[in-house]
């Protein structure tokens, strides 16, 4: 059995490079830079105000008080999109709106609610509190330098990234185009959810939890229909998927039964094995292979088990394919609120609970077929074999949810 490190580090270096496309910014939520982009200009692009309020030299209201108020002539008025071209001098000011240009002449921003106008006076204003300089005022490229690096390539692209390249004028950007996943469950006794049960057949519940992760993970999932356990089914599946996809990923029939047919039917296509079997508890019999330069990850059947190994060894390599630099899950400290043990050979990847106080629970009964509490889980806790972890203990969560 490999260690878990290991079998990650062979499935990366397995992946091709990644390929890239030019997609539409409004369409890229979640998508991978393909390409670093540097900023065309400033951001701010010029001083602006940060507010409501009057542009002014911060000398000029100096001593300015509610008690003491300081008397100014409204130069101009300048609402947001427009551009005053003159500049101001010693007793004037303008009118600005947040976002406004300032105007040549002044340092300053005066906040509304700082200010008095009487009426009929329109063009005069009471400033009622002092300003230092600067004040208020949001300076041109502050934020931003123009020829900066915006985003470094293999970078996400989150909301707030996005938001980020749409101020610098971006329109479209470079991707890591995201891979095809096909899914397939083997096993003679499955059944679709709309179906009637014979005595001994189940539901299929596998790919329904694996489309929604490959596509959190940037993959583009595609759902084969169910393969009975049986070599021309198994083989006629597989190569249906490969012919279509990027990656295929199986749930079941990849341990040493004799209706085991996964390992068999891939080598019958040409396929050929990198690893079987890793070191972790729920998820050892995990196959790893390639077809060309497409690849073959086979999950075991049952549901716990194929969730934990999809998050810790196909997830990663989806996001690498894209060229994503971190593909790690996302980790939260925690510290247990109950003892949490391990006696087995093997590392426990358990599922847990972690609420907003940061106390951390096991999610229910461990066992690899039980669902409740894989539902109810939104963490791993990576646990050593034959170790106890005492109340009070801090843990890193890898985070599911």
């Amino acid at each position: 059995m490999l260690e878990l490190e290991i079998a990650l580090a062979r499935v990366l270096a397995s992946l091709p490079p990644p390929g890239a496309e030019l997609v539409p910014l409004m369409q890229a939520s979640g998508r991978v830079l393909a390409e670093s982009v540097v900023s065309p200009s400033d951001l701010p692009l010029f001083d602006n105000s940060g507010m409501d309020g009057y542009a002014v030299r911060a000398v000029d209201v100096k001593h300015a008080s509610p008690d003491s108020p300081v008397r100014l002539k409204i130069k101009a008025r300048i609402p947001a999109g427009e551009f005053f071209p003159g500049e101001l001098t010693a007793g004037e000011c303008a009118r600005l709106f947040t976002g406004s240009p300032m105007p040549r002449g002044v340092d300053a921003v005066v906040m509304q609610e700082d200010t008095r106008v009487e009426a009929g006076q329109s063009e005069e204003v009471f400033i009622c509190d002092s300003a230092d300089v600067g004040e208020n005022v949001r300076r041109q490229g502050e934020d931003v330098r123009k020829g900066t690096t915006l985003l470094q390539a293999g970078a996400a692209l989150t909301p707030g990234a996005i938001n980020l390249l749409a101020a610098g004028g971006t329109a479209q950007v470079s991707v890591g185009r995201q891979p095809v996943v096909g899914l397939l469950a083997t096993g003679s006794e499955l059944r679709e959810p709309c179906a009637t049960l014979s005595p001994g057949q189940i539901y299929e519940s596998n790919r329904a939890m694996l489309s929604p992760l490959v596509a959190l993970a940037g993959g583009i999932p595609k759902i084969y229909p169910l393969v009975p356990d049986t070599l021309h089914a198994t083989r006629s599946a597989l190569e249906t998927a490969f012919n279509e996809c990027d990656c295929v990923v199986t749930s079941g029939g990849v341990s040493v039964g004799e209706m085991d047919f996964v390992k068999a039917a891939f080598e019958a296509l040409g396929g050929e094995f990198n690893f079987w079997k890793v070191a972790i508890r729920p998820g050892k019999p995990f196959v790893f292979g390639q077809l060309g330069k497409k690849l073959l990850f086979g999950l075991p059947g049952n549901p716990v088990s194929a969730f934990v190994t999809f998050l810790l060894l196909v997830r990663p390599a989806l996001r690498r394919w894209q060229g994503a630099r971190e593909v790690d899950l996302p980790v939260q400290t925690g510290q247990l609120a109950e003892v949490i043990a391990n006696p087995g050979e093997r590392r426990h990847f358990m599922r847990v609970r972690i609420n907003d106080q940061g106390e951390v629970r096991s999610a229910g009964v461990q066992a690899s077929h039980m669902l409740a509490s894989l539902a109810s889980a939104d963490g791993l806790l990576d646990l050593q074999p034959q170790t106890t972890l005492p109340a009070g203990t801090m843990v890193r969560v890898l985070r599911i949810q």
